[in-house]
């Protein structure tokens, strides 16, 4: 006959059981864990969705794009009190709501010496403002152009899917100002740095 085993015996015999069983069912969930990975990537290539080892080269698709609504956009540039010519590149363009777009401003400084200006924009419809999102902007920011410089100038927009459907024609305006005396400024600060 076997021997009774004594509470603190058979406490350890519980331990050690419940130890490999414990053990056991980690390995087993890793296992578990570990093959799902290959049936995953199968059923996401079966199904089209996820896919990453698709060989695609195209740009994804911006799906904000409201396809079904066409806006014009028309582009406008003038000048206030300063010796520049300023124009778009593109007079008007038609656009979905939704699509970022980039159009071209360019300007020349006549004058024999540096001028810096900066542009403000308008709207027309004065509604259509907080439906035209600027992405990229040179109007961000003062502009220096040197003598006899011609620049073009990007502007990147997006016109919001939000906007109301009796707007169809949006008129973009910049009208540059020359900035006073940040010539001066421009001026000592190439001298300082010749």
């Amino acid at each position: 006959m076997t021997e009774p085993r004594s509470g603190a015996e058979e406490a350890t015999g519980r331990n050690r059981s419940t130890l490999i069983r414990l053990v056991v069912s980690a390995f087993l969930m890793f296992g578990f864990g570990y093959a799902l990975v290959p049936f995953y990537e199968k059923l996401c290539q079966v199904l089209d969705v996820n896919n990453l080892n698709k060989q695609d080269n195209a740009l994804p698709l911006n799906t904000q794009v409201d396809r079904s609504r066409s806006v014009t956009v028309e582009f406008d540039a003038n000048l206030h009190r300063l010796p520049w010519n300023f124009k778009p590149v593109t007079g008007s363009l038609v656009v979905h709501p939704g699509e970022i777009v980039t159009v071209e401003y360019e300007v020349s400084n006549n004058r024999e010496n540096a001028v810096t200006g900066q542009a403000i924009p308008s709207y027309t419809p004065s509604a259509a403002m907080q439906y035209f999102q600027k992405l990229d902007c040179f109007c961000f920011k003062q502009q220096t152009l040197a003598a006899g410089e011609t620049r073009r100038m990007p502007i990147a927009f997006l016109v919001s899917p939000s906007l109301p459907k009796d707007i169809n024609t949006i008129t973009l305006s910049y009208t540059f100002f020359e900035v006073p005396g940040a010539n001066a400024a421009n001026v000592q600060s190439e001298k300082a740095g010749g």
